[in-house]
């Protein structure tokens, strides 16, 4: 329920090499953006292609294994009564109420973990290996997923325990109060997440001055974007991704890019990618992603709320449930949970693509990249699909595809360069 709960919105974008021009604009041939979309998407061909477009529409499938085997894990653990176990153990070690749902959660996600193990390793590791994706040791990897499981170990009590304590004392409204609960949360992790849980999986230094340097901190002055924190992060040592972000919020605000997005690219790829991570800050991303989020969450209680107390009626003596209130009754809500947002993906999806298209149209009026920012969409397909149809990108895209932005970069080029020439990227490098 935790994987679900905390849902993290990160912008992943990549980038190519310098482009020739090879074809100059006259005033009697316009230019056309169609053209120089496929001047880049092209580039992408053979093997290449078929590796991408395999791994991408293998990720498909994985959606749907991956809701199936959260289901069973919880459903093994009401079958065996382990849920029963893990209440009964904590009713031990504490006559207090409103402690006992914090407890019950330290051996449940223990044993999410452990059950699901299998499987996260071969997703998150030998899956990624086989792609040319991941750069860790696997035991470089494995020791933060154990660093991950220690904040849950933390973070989940709290959220279980609270969200409980309003079940207690409103049981007909639970679920409304339990959405401001976890709004809360949300807001709490956005604001204090860049300061204290990124630090734990890599090392974040100030940016070297610098012409580069110099060109964020003048777009972020443009909008009124806090930039005295501009941090470079070590993500090279994970993957070969592009990344960059404006986090936090307060006073936590900070401008993170990864040393890939510098050390790959070239500067008008950079500025294009800031352009698109400022324009999250700027239209009020953050709180929209909350605020939205709240709406998902709230609904997906309600719908728990609705069939939690049947299946304990039905089911709950054979598992050891009481009612909804009874910790044990965890699993219930979160193979709910899981099967709610599994069957809300394409709708979250296209909330999230929604807003990602809204930064890249910030991003390119606030760069003047297009090259830059079309260089960038075609270095995605070293993990997303180029060139999807609509229906597949509504249904399993939560960023427009690579050709989508390359055609929105090109038309933004026609729009606003005089004078637009069609560039030839050649054959961007795969490093």
């Amino acid at each position: 329920m935790s994987r679900i709960l905390f849902i993290v919105f990160a912008g992943l974008l990549v980038a190519g090499l310098p482009a020739d021009i090879i074809f100059a604009q006259s005033g009697s041939a316009p230019f056309d953006v169609e053209q120089a979309s496929r001047a880049y998407i092209d580039t992408l061909q053979g093997e290449e292609l078929e590796k991408s477009n395999n791994y991408f529409e293998g990720g498909y499938w994985l959606i749907l294994w991956g809701a199936l085997i959260g289901i069973l894990v919880d459903f093994l653990i009401l079958q065996s009564r382990f849920s029963a176990r893990f209440r009964d153990w904590a009713e031990r070690v504490t006559k207090r109420h409103w402690l006992q749902p914090a407890l019950y959660t330290l051996p449940y996600v223990i044993a999410g973990f452990l059950f699901t193990l299998p499987w996260t390793i071969y997703t998150g590791f030998f899956r990624e290996q086989r792609y040319g994706l991941m750069s860790q040791s696997f035991s470089g990897w494995f020791g933060e997923q154990m660093i991950g499981l220690v904040i849950s170990l933390l973070i989940f009590p709290l959220l279980v325990m609270a969200i409980f304590a309003v079940i207690r004392r409103a049981p007909k409204t639970w679920w409304l109060w339990g959405t401001g609960v976890v709004s809360m949360f949300l807001f709490i992790g956005m604001m204090l997440g860049p300061v204290f849980i990124s630090p734990l999986f890599n090392d974040y230094h100030e940016m070297a001055d610098g012409p580069m340097r110099d060109r964020i901190v003048a777009m972020a002055a443009e909008y009124d974007i806090p930039a005295e924190n501009i941090y470079v992060f070590d993500q090279s040592k994970q993957h070969k991704r592009i990344s960059a972000n404006v986090s936090g919020i307060g006073p936590t605000i900070r401008i993170s890019l990864n040393d890939n997005l510098l050390e790959r690219t070239d500067p008008d790829e950079v500025a294009a990618v800031m352009g698109h991570e400022l324009g999250h800050y700027v239209l009020g991303h953050t709180w929209r992603t909350i605020f939205i989020l709240a709406l998902i969450i709230g609904l997906g209680l309600f719908v728990v709320a609705r069939l939690a107390p049947r299946l304990i009626e039905r089911h709950g003596a054979k598992w050891g449930v009481r009612t909804i209130s009874d910790p044990a009754a965890i699993p219930i809500l979160s193979l709910i949970l899981t099967a709610y947002f599994f069957a809300a993906t394409p709708a979250l999806h296209s909330l999230v693509r929604i807003t990602e298209s809204d930064a890249d149209q910030f991003g390119l009026d606030t760069a003047r990249e297009p090259d830059g920012f079309a260089k960038v969409a075609m270095r995605l397909s070293e993990y997303r699909k180029i060139e999807p149809g609509p229906v597949e990108e509504m249904l399993f895209f939560d960023h427009p595809s690579g050709a989508t932005r390359v055609r929105m970069a090109m038309q933004w080029k026609a729009d606003n360069i005089e004078n637009p020439v069609i560039q030839n990227p050649g054959k961007l490098e795969q490093e």
